[in-house]
């Protein structure tokens, strides 16, 4: 089987492409047998099979045969989408001089998912009409301008003038939804299109300064970007004032579904309701995120491959890979930056018992296939509070990005019972 790897990676040019920087040679481990995988500029060039007397290699990926033939099914099952997905159960091991790998991330997690050969998830065009399809992918788009207002907000924040971007739609009860870490408000293009939402709710969406088209404020080349959850706190707090929003709904996906934890714990009566995306008490870090900002390392392509793991395998294509945008186009050290929240300073775990979820009009909805934060946690968090918890199958840890038709079909009975409760 693994002979097969040559032939799938060269017939993909944009693979070969986008590994064309690349040439090395890694130990890839399969249960007791070991084979070195050549590259040249992106192309598989040969593939030695052991045993080896002496091997010279710069990385090496190994794990059981049986995690491997999980991980390579057309659709595998969650814990066995994504290498980082195995490592992080303890099933794979990685050792050795991580510069290449980690400098071509997401080209190596390409190449070994080869196997699956085709996309899995059909491309969706939900986003771009509506609630509708189009009819044909390559039929021509007719010009029109989608149903969404962006705007600057000029405003004193967390002490200092900043220069806010906000887009909003539709009208009624005003949901304010966060962005995850290293990304942007793009994320929630599908809510903002979408009339079933709009009808009864004004979705709002900033971009956190540092993100996106909100820049840092003046002097920022003088300091270090580092994400607090004291700071998070109060940002959220002081843009519902500035916006003048009466009792909000608040949405929060990963960094955002953390801050929602804090708060339903500390700010539960500012809140109609809080929902919180891929919310964990708090997640022990798997990979040194000193990659994630170093000069000899791609910041936004090494952030885009630690990510495209979490990605549900089954989602469309073309969603998947403008999720993986937003991290390409990261500044340099946000994403590392935010990440001082989500693993150093915002662990929650001590807290959650204090959390009165009903009283919080607490829901949580957390994708089958998000290894970071996992389905479990979030059940945990939900039996511990008395919070709403669902699950969602087929999606991973951007679900309003990654698919958002699906996300949405879970999220709208959430809105809906919030509404009739109002």
């Amino acid at each position: 089987m693994i002979e097969r790897i040559p032939d799938l990676v060269n017939s993909d040019a944009n693979l070969v492409r986008r590994g064309r920087f690349l040439s090395t040679t890694f130990m890839l481990g399969i249960g007791d047998k070991g084979y070195l995988v050549k590259i040249i500029e992106g192309r598989i060039v040969g593939i030695t099979p052991g045993p080896f007397v002496t091997s010279n290699y710069s990385f090496a990926l190994r794990a059981p045969r049986d995690e491997w033939e999980m991980f390579w099914k057309k659709v595998p099952a969650p814990g066995h989408n994504d290498i980082f997905a195995l490592f992080k159960r303890g099933k794979l091991t990685i050792e050795g001089d991580l510069h290449p790998f980690m400098a071509n991330l997401l080209y190596i997690k390409d190449v070994l998912a080869a196997f699956r050969e085709e996309p899995i998830g059909e491309r969706s065009d939900a986003v771009l009409r509506s609630g509708e399809r189009s009819d044909a992918v390559q039929k021509a788009m007719s010009p029109r301008f989608e149903p969404i207002t962006g705007r600057y907000l000029n405003f004193d924040l967390l002490g200092r003038p900043h220069r806010l971007y906000i887009e909003e739609a539709g009208q009624g009860i005003p949901l304010l939804c966060l962005h995850t870490a290293g990304s942007d408000g793009r994320q929630y293009r599908g809510l903002l299109n979408d009339k079933r939402i709009t009808d009864k709710y004004r979705v709002i969406v900033f971009d956190m300064p540092w993100h996106g088209k909100s820049s840092p404020p003046e002097g920022y080349q003088n300091e270090e970007y580092k994400l607090t959850s004291r700071g998070y706190i109060q940002m959220i707090l002081e843009i519902a004032d500035a916006l003048e929003l009466d009792k909000p709904v608040v949405m929060g996906c990963s960094i955002g579904g953390r801050i929602a934890l804090y708060l339903a714990h500390q700010h539960a009566k500012r809140f109609r309701a809080i929902i919180g995306l891929e919310s964990a008490a708090h997640v022990a870090p798997y990979y040194d995120v000193e990659w994630l900002h170093r000069p000899d390392v791609h910041g936004g392509e090494v952030s885009a491959g630690v990510v495209s793991g979490l990605v549900a395998p089954t989602a469309p294509d073309n969603h998947r890979w403008e999720t993986l945008w937003h991290y390409l186009q990261s500044g340099p050290g946000i994403f590392k930056g935010d990440l001082h929240f989500y693993k150093v300073d915002g662990d929650i775990r001590g807290k959650i018992d204090e959390i009165d979820g009903r009283a919080a009009n607490l829901y949580l909805l957390t994708g089958e296939y998000d290894y970071s934060c996992t389905t479990e946690g979030t059940l945990d968090i939900a039996r511990r509070t008395g919070a709403e918890a669902t699950i969602m199958k087929g999606l991973g840890h951007f679900p309003m990005s990654e698919d958002p038709p699906k996300f949405i079909g879970y999220l709208l009975p959430v809105l809906e019972k919030i509404r009739r409760a109002a």
